[in-house]
């Protein structure tokens, strides 16, 4: 445990000297990105012993009451603590180059400090044995990701996505202190996990609350619907490797928080995993086809996180009906899918918002309407995108395919095991899944096509090259992984599964180990033939490469249907591409467009452009506030100016607080 002190002050150090340099951006970056890949990488070392040893553990008296600075890394923790420190060492890495072409616009001490304590606080809050030391660790982590979000805090929507952020985050903290409040009110008072885990005689209405509460407190931070509001708004804002971490790591600090939780309540009656499967599929499902009417490339890849969290509540909610239903292999399979997909979703979406922010820096735009031919000058940037993009799809052989195969094999017992009505929750996740992978294939071939492919629709665009080298290293290697992944998997690395499902499932570590080993022998069948097909593909393709390399090879425009002045606007556009799957749901989309049709044998102009707003935000929160700020323009009276008449009311309160605590005595 020592060495994860070490990392911490390692990063808190780093991160202060950074600020410290200011007045030199190259400097500061250095001792920003470098102490952030130090103590990243000595953060690592205790988080992967935890696997396979004793939880590691830290003690130490803290004046705050209540409080106390405990520590422990179980398997849980430090499953998710290699998933965080992992992806923000490559994130260092990267943000070391993409943020220095930054330096001659403002000083780049605060953002290295806030990413850092962004790093320290994500940490700290998987590691924090004691309640409010969680929340003061979680606090941490909001405050220096909003910090980072409203990093270009000129623009106008950057500072409205980091207030959208700010409120989100502390709506969500409100349900969390109402959640450790009620816990420690069954612990003899005290906010030490060791005392939530002998909590004996919680009754099922009181654990049924806290576990909705849960949902609301750390979905807010996960991103499920219809919680998700800040998301789209604040990754885009982020620079692109906070982008990464962001959406990659910190939002799944909000699955850890309800995994932690389901410790502390015993046996979870069967409408819990009702709950989150419902949750999932929703979040799921409308997730993609929010990101496929995009055309902010970082923006689309937002609401591919919603997405993504909600395949991952469904993979927990199907694990937590096996263990309502005593059915072990449903159990396993389920958990086992949720937790391997927080960790390919990491890699892959990382990758994926590391690929943007070099098409950003090269491009200065997120527009996909604005981009085009971006392959053929920045040829690695392209490959390791459609690495991505095939691994988010959920195709094999690459890791998407891993956890989502997991996810599907438990649904389909559930479908033969599942009594009655229950069936449906199995159905439904079987469907939804189908239903996320088409459309996920659908939104990155779009993003893909139009972004990488055709020609250029901007003629500034002709000089863009691949990033530099630390830019570079992060992506190809966070690339490489989505294969590596699904080997490690398959090959050695699942049994260490086997201790973090049982401390979120109390099923004994041998069942475990023997369910998980079951599924082996088909997933590897899968695996090795589909490698085999990629493998056979690309030898053809170098086969051809090969041949053509002793003919000359002529050249020649795409066919333009007899048209004799091609032009880049001819080509299809972001909205154009997904209008027909956009369509199918224009009643929760609510698409607005704006179409001038061709006229004429020789039409002078034509135009389809169409934008989507979130209905959530649109329908629910916005109407909510303009009546909370009516509410409260109302007392506005109360507002005099005067020091001693705030005085009063100060004095007011205290009294009023006073009798009410005389009263309850």
């Amino acid at each position: 445990m020592e060495i994860f002190l070490i990392a911490l002050f390692v990063l808190a150090v780093g991160g202060a000297t950074a600020l410290a340099c200011s007045f030199n951006a190259r400097l500061a970056s250095w001792m920003g990105a470098g102490s952030a890949v130090i103590g990243c990488t000595l953060g690592l070392i205790p988080a992967v012993r935890s696997l396979t040893t004793e939880p590691l553990t830290w003690h130490s008296a803290w004046p705050l009451p209540y409080c106390s600075f405990s520590l422990k890394i179980d398997a849980l923790a430090g499953f998710f603590l290699i998933v965080i420190l992992g992806l923000s060492l490559l994130g260092a890495l990267y943000g070391g180059e993409y943020l220095y072409g930054y330096a001659r616009q403002r000083k780049l001490g605060t953002p290295w400090l806030s990413f850092n304590f962004l790093i320290i606080g994500m940490a700290l809050t998987v590691a924090a044995d004691n309640g409010l030391l969680f929340l003061l660790a979680w606090e941490v982590m909001t405050l220096s990701s909003f910090l980072l979000v409203i990093f270009e805090h000129e623009q106008a929507e950057v500072r409205s996505a980091g207030l959208t952020y700010l409120i989100a985050a502390h709506i969500g903290v409100a349900f969390l202190i109402l959640v450790f409040l009620l816990l420690s009110e069954h612990a003899s008072g005290s906010m030490d996990f060791a005392y939530f885990l002998q909590i004996h005689d919680l009754q099922s209405k009181t654990a049924g609350i806290i576990f909705f509460f849960s949902i609301i407190g750390f979905g807010t931070k996960a991103g499920f619907m219809p919680f998700h509001v800040w998301l789209p708004d604040a990754h885009p804002a982020a620079p692109s490797h906070v982008s990464a971490i962001m959406s990659g790591v910190m939002i799944k600090t909000g699955i850890y928080g309800i995994l932690r939780i389901l410790t502390f309540l015993g046996p979870p009656p069967p409408w819990w995993g009702g709950l989150l499967v419902n949750v999932g599929v929703v979040s799921g499902v409308l997730g993609v086809w929010f990101a496929l009417a995009q055309h902010d490339l970082k923006r689309l890849l937002a609401y591919h996180s919603v997405e993504n969290i909600g395949i991952i509540a469904m993979g927990l909610g199907i694990g937590l009906l096996g263990i309502s239903y005593h059915l072990p292999t449903i159990a396993v399979l389920g958990l086992a899918g949720g937790l391997l997909h927080v960790m390919n979703h990491a890699i892959f979406k990382g990758l994926l918002f590391l690929g943007a922010g070099a098409v950003l820096q090269a491009t200065h735009t997120r527009e996909m309407d604005h981009l085009g031919g971006v392959g053929k000058k920045m040829p690695l940037t392209s490959v390791v995108f459609l690495i991505g993009a095939v691994a988010i799809c959920g195709l094999p052989p690459l890791n998407g395919f891993i956890s989502e195969f997991f996810i599907y094999w438990a649904s389909f017992l559930g479908t033969m095991q599942f009594a009655d009505s229950r069936i449906i929750f199995a159905l439904a996740i079987i469907v939804a899944l189908a239903l996320i992978g088409g459309l996920a294939v659908a939104c990155f071939s779009k993003a893909f096509s139009i972004v990488f492919l055709g020609e250029p629709r901007n003629q500034e665009h002709q000089h863009i090259h691949d990033p530099g080298v630390a830019m570079t290293i992060a992506m190809v290697f966070l690339a490489a992984m989505c294969f590596l992944v699904s080997i490690l998997v398959l090959y050695c690395g699942l049994p260490l599964l086997g201790q973090t499902i049982h401390i979120v499932s109390k099923l004994e570590l041998q069942q475990i180990e023997y369910q998980l080993a079951a599924i082996v022998p088909p997933l590897k069948g899968l695996f090795l033939i589909s490698s085999v097909v990629l493998l056979s593909t690309t030898f053809l393709m170098l086969w051809r490469k090969y041949l053509l390399n002793k003919r000359q090879v002529g050249k020649a425009v795409t066919w333009d249907c007899g048209y004799l002045a091609p032009n880049a606007r001819m080509q299809y556009t972001s909205s154009s591409y997904a209008q027909p799957l956009v369509d199918l749901n224009c009643y929760i989309l609510r698409t607005r467009k704006d179409v001038q049709k061709p006229d004429g044998y020789f039409p002078q102009t034509a135009r389809f452009l169409s934008h989507t707003l979130d209905t959530a935000m649109q329908k629910l929160y916005r109407p909510m506030f303009e009546v909370i700020a009516r509410l409260f323009n109302k007392l506005m009276w109360l507002q005099h100016g005067y020091l001693h008449i705030y005085m009063l009311y100060l004095v007011i309160t205290l009294l009023s607080l006073f009798v009410f605590y005389l009263g309850i005595k």
